[in-house]
């Protein structure tokens, strides 16, 4: 007969030697609902890497938006985080949309790719730090297992979030995600602009299922407007 407490062990181990922690039984998700769904144990994994792909302006600001709706659900009890870049788009005090006081999070701009990469390495070291969010293009393997090897003790989550690199190449992170912006629709005859929508979409996650949803940020929070899981392997070209 086969011992269910042994497996469960074993594939735990196997687990966190990819990079992807089992989530304790104890362990709430953060709230992003359906998907949520597709990670193992319907929860988001925390003490992992994260990379998002971005491949124009308007998808990276699409895609920082939807970090910081994740950033405001891991940090509702006053966790802080270190927000790193190259070249720094985001306005700070638009942080607030999204349940995050600007000083919860510390930005910091280096002038090199080299000085970002290594300035990112250091933070995800710190176990004081709830999350932290890195902007750069090009990240080698190394350099993702480097960081992943870095929150695998510090238990930080972390964002590689790559503005319009020259091709996705395989890294250690434990998901890879798109974000591409989605034009809003206006409520009844309300003047203005509706509210931001984007297309999300997950390339890739170990132990998981790929998917893709259309959703929506509002005051009510995130909603769902439609959503695809895929359980096929995708391909993903090389960029031009």
């Amino acid at each position: 007969m086969v011992d269910k407490d042994i497996i469960e062990k074993l594939q735990k181990k196997i687990l966190v030697l990819q990079g992807n922690h089992k989530p304790d039984k104890e362990q709430l998700g953060v709230g992003l609902g359906a998907i949520e769904l597709v990670f193992p144990g319907n929860i988001f994994p925390r003490g992992a890497v994260h990379e998002l792909i971005s491949l124009s302006s308007e998808n990276a600001s699409s895609t920082n938006g939807f970090i910081s709706v994740i950033l405001g659900k891991l940090m509702q009890k006053n966790g802080c985080c270190i927000w790193i870049s190259s070249k720094r788009k985001l306005f700070p005090p638009a942080l607030k949309v999204f349940g995050i006081n600007p000083e919860q999070i510390l930005f910091v701009d280096t002038w090199k790719v080299k000085d970002c990469l290594w300035t990112i390495e250091e933070a995800m070291k710190c176990d004081a730090l709830t999350a932290v969010v890195g902007e750069i293009s090009e990240m080698s393997f190394n350099d993702s297992r480097r960081l992943q090897l870095a929150v695998e003790k510090s238990k930080v989550t972390g964002f590689i979030h790559r503005q319009q690199p020259k091709a996705m190449n395989a890294v250690a992170c434990v998901s890879r995600w798109k974000i591409n912006s989605v034009e809003s629709e206006l409520i009844g005859k309300m003047p203005g602009v509706g509210f931001p929508r984007w297309e999300v979409e997950l390339l890739k996650v170990r132990n998981g299922q790929t998917g893709k949803w259309l959703v929506q940020w509002s005051p009510r929070g995130l909603e769902y407007i439609s959503e695809q899981i895929v359980t096929t392997k995708i391909h993903e070209p090389k960029i031009a």
